[in-house]
C-alpha cells in the first residue's frame, strides 16, 4: 500500500490494475471489471472537499480517474466490500444504520410469516435471523457513537417486545439468561478476538503487544497516535479495533487473562461480564452507561 502522490504514482496504478485484469484473462478467471469502484481518501475533511471540486471541473475527471475494459472508474463516497459499507470519512454511522433498517425488515418479515409469540420459538428466531445480522463482523465496526449504539439496540427492544413472556417489560428483559444487550455481545466477541490475537491462532495485522504485568496477568499496550494528528484523526484511531480491543482486554483480571484453553475462557469471560450492570446507552433501558464502552476501563 502506498499514498497516490502525483501523476507517476497515478500511472503506476494503472499499470497495476491492467497487469491484475490481463493476467486473469489469460488464466480464464475474468474479472467483473463492472464492479470495480475507486474511493479516494485525502486524510483531511478540506482536503476532500477541495478534491471533490476538482473532480467536478472540465477534464479533471477523466485525470484524476483510471481506467478499465468497462469503463472510467468514479470515485463513490461510500462502497460495500463483503458485506461491510466503508465510507469516506472513515466512519461506520451508515454501515451501522443500514444494518438497523435490514433488522427490522428481517424482524417484520419474522412476525409476518410466524404467528407464535411462544419465548423459545421466538428467540431462536431472533437469534438466527436477526440478530445474526446485526452482528456480523462487528470487532471492525464496533460503534461509538450513542446514536448508532440506539439505532441497533431499538431493533432488539422492538423484536423482545412481542415476545410473548417480555409483554410490557423494558430494560427487565436484560435480565433474562438468553439476553444481553448488543453492546454487551459485541465486547464480548472484541475480547475473544483478542484472546485469538494472544494465542497467535489469527493473524495480527495491527502488531497489537502483548505483556506480562506480573499481577494485572497479559496486558495489551494501548497505541497513540503522533502529537501532530488532528482531533478528527484522534477520534477515528480511539473509535478503532486496535484501540477499543486492548481497553476491553485490559479490564479483565490475570486470572481469566491468562486462561490458555478457549472454552474455559469463553466460560470465565461470560460470567465475568455477567458481573457488570448490562445497561447499554439506549431508550427504553436504564441509562446509567452513556459510553461507548460499558465495562470500566484500568
Amino acid at each position: 500500500m502506498r499514498r497516490i502522490r502525483g501523476e507517476e504514482d497515478m500511472a503506476i496504478l494503472q499499470r497495476d490494475l491492467d497487469a491484475v485484469t490481463n493476467w486473469s484473462e489469460k488464466n480464464n478467471m475474468k474479472l467483473h471489471e463492472e464492479k470495480f469502484e475507486l474511493m479516494r481518501h485525502n486524510g483531511q475533511k478540506k482536503d476532500n472537499e477541495e478534491l471533490e471540486l476538482l473532480n467536478n471541473l472540465p477534464f479533471m475527471a477523466e485525470f484524476n480517474s483510471y481506467k478499465t475494459s468497462a469503463g472510467m472508474l468514479e470515485p463513490v463516497a461510500v462502497l460495500r466490500d463483503l458485506g461491510i459499507r466503508v465510507s469516506l470519512d472513515f466512519r461506520w454511522s451508515i454501515h451501522i444504520r443500514r444494518l438497523a433498517e435490514c433488522g427490522r425488515r428481517r424482524a417484520a418479515w419474522v412476525f409476518s410469516v410466524f404467528g407464535t409469540r411462544q419465548t423459545i420459538a421466538m428467540l431462536t428466531l431472533y437469534k438466527s435471523l436477526v440478530r445474526s445480522l446485526l452482528e456480523y463482523c462487528c470487532p471492525l465496526w464496533n460503534p461509538v457513537k450513542i446514536g448508532d449504539i440506539q439505532a441497533l439496540e431499538r431493533v432488539q427492544l422492538s423484536f423482545t417486545a412481542r415476545i410473548e413472556d417480555f409483554a410490557g417489560m423494558n430494560w427487565q428483559r436484560l435480565q433474562h439468561p438468553k439476553i444481553t444487550s448488543l453492546q454487551r455481545r459485541r465486547e464480548w466477541y472484541i475480547i475473544l478476538h483478542m484472546w485469538k490475537l494472544r494465542q497467535k491462532q489469527v493473524s495480527d495485522d495491527l502488531n497489537i503487544r502483548f505483556s506480562d504485568d506480573g499481577r494485572l496477568g497479559f496486558t495489551a499496550k494501548v497505541p497513540s497516535l503522533t502529537k501532530k494528528a488532528t482531533d478528527a484523526h484522534q477520534t477515528i484511531f480511539d473509535e478503532s479495533f486496535a484501540v477499543m480491543g486492548p481497553k476491553l482486554w485490559n479490564t479483565l483480571p490475570a486470572v481469566l487473562n491468562r486462561e490458555e484453553d478457549f472454552s474455559k475462557f469463553k466460560v470465565g469471560l461470560s460470567r465475568y461480564l455477567l458481573s457488570f450492570p448490562d445497561e447499554p446507552p439506549a431508550k427504553g433501558y436504564v441509562r446509567r452507561n452513556t459510553k461507548a464502552m460499558s465495562l470500566p476501563e484500568m
